[in-house]
């Protein structure tokens, strides 16, 4: 077999076998395969386009490119993963509901390029939780506390990491195809046997429109389906921040503040829906409204709240945090802004927000950037709400004057206020499964 065979192959437009994606991948892998080959097959395939079985094919080799964790012991595990957002807090506060059902919760999570930080860097907000642990000791804890949140110690699915890179330097990075497949593998490989997918859409997503988000969610469905991985995805909308805090202890607390049944609207729809398709693939609950109340039940008892204090405290962290949020570092200023118009507020652009937080210091551009884990936003007022001159519609917490008076400018211009009244975003836009 020849890379210089299969690039041509596709170059005109053929279907490649599974065999020639796998040589593909296993030689790029082990740098038998230049970079300037692998780009030119990229290129190809995203010219050309790759099929159904071509994009399996391709996330199974991926996902076998590296490590493949191993949960078996644990039972049937149903992993959770969204495609990314701002202000998206929920793996922290869905993570323990589902736990609290019994249902195993072991999941494996990355640090947040871009806007904010990722689960883990919110994680390591909370004084002295472990991210770090071996497997053995990920998996055990499973077991005994049934819920372990890690960082990805395991070199999982490298080929995706190699591949990403590549689609980034030649412009190859939206093509639904290679979206899915990148996606899917790294899911695989982290051991799943069943996927729930939030697949965020809009001005602070990775889809921007609809049409998009149900083209990648039916492709990640059809992956799922051949790969013998039952799989849900869930369109949510991210036209606007999720909740109201964006940064990381700023979530973090949030979080803490939904278990103890304080919880947004836009965040309770989407805990919900993700976690009654959780219960329902686990095998616990055909009923998705019945699951629904099953969740509630847990933040109402308290359940919830206190799987999550065993998890942090299982992993080091300091749970007296849990219990009194105030402890938590705060930044050096925090400062209102104010609205400058009556009326209602009919878009607050979520990357925009985003961009803000990630030049407060909220998030990182480059994977060695440290985090300020004290700044963000505090929302006060979100789509369909009334605001009056002078009234708050955010906070900001910053640790420079400099970028507290810049925040304060742009929070000002991304809030479009208008006479009429506005109705507020849905959460939930679609639910693709089979």
């Amino acid at each position: 077999m020849d890379i210089q065979e299969i690039i041509a192959k596709k170059r005109d437009g053929y279907k490649l076998t599974k065999e020639e994606i796998n040589f593909f991948i296993t030689k790029y892998v082990d740098g038998s395969i230049a970079d300037y080959q692998a780009a030119a097959l990229i290129m190809a395939i995203y010219i050309n386009k790759i099929d159904e079985e071509e994009i399996t094919n391709l996330t199974l080799a991926m996902a076998n490119s590296g490590d493949v964790l191993d949960l078996s012991s644990i039972g049937t595990v149903v992993d959770k993963h969204s495609t990314g957002g701002v202000g998206d807090k929920v793996t922290l506060i869905l993570a323990p509901l589902v736990a609290s059902l019994g249902i195993p919760v072991a999941k494996m999570s990355g640090r947040g390029l871009g806007f904010t930080g990722g689960t883990i860097d919110k994680l390591e907000s909370i004084p002295g939780y472990k991210t770090d642990i071996d497997i053995k000791e990920f998996i055990n804890n499973v077991k005994e506390k049934n819920i372990s949140l890690i960082g990805q110690t395991l070199n999982l699915a490298p080929a995706d990491k190699k591949i990403y890179a590549l689609r980034d330097s030649i412009a190859c990075v939206e093509n639904i195809g290679l979206i899915a497949s990148s996606i899917m593998s790294k899911k695989i490989a982290a051991g799943a046997d069943k996927i729930v997918l939030d697949v965020t859409c809009g001005s602070g997503a990775f889809m921007k429109n609809e049409t998009d988000a149900i083209k990648l969610s039916e492709m990640m469905n059809k992956i799922g389906k051949l790969a013998n991985k039952e799989t849900v995805c869930i369109i949510t909308n991210m036209d606007e921040p999720l909740g109201k805090a964006i940064g990381n202890i700023l979530e973090v607390k949030e979080a803490i503040q939904a278990l103890n049944g304080e919880m947004e609207d836009d965040v309770k729809d989407v805990v919900l829906e993700l976690g009654s398709y959780m219960i329902k693939l686990a095998g616990k609950g055909e009923n998705i409204e019945d699951n629904k109340k099953k969740i509630l039940e847990k933040i109402n008892n308290g359940e919830g709240l206190q799987k999550f204090e065993e998890l942090v405290q299982n992993q080091g962290g300091d749970i007296s945090y849990i219990k009194d949020i105030d402890k938590f570092e705060k930044a050096k200023y925090i400062e209102p802004v104010q609205s400058l118009n009556n009326g209602y507020v009919q878009k607050l652009n979520a990357e925009e927000i985003g961009k803000i937080c990630m030049h407060l210091g909220a998030g990182r551009i480059k994977k060695e950037d440290s985090i300020d884990k004290s700044v963000g936003i505090v929302l006060n007022k979100k789509v369909g709400d009334v605001v009056n001159k002078g009234e708050t519609l955010a906070f900001i917490h910053a640790n420079s004057l400099e970028k507290l008076e810049e925040a304060k400018k742009k929070v000002l211009e991304t809030y479009k206020i208008v006479d009429a009244k506005t109705e507020k975003n849905r959460s939930i836009i679609k639910i693709i499964k089979e």
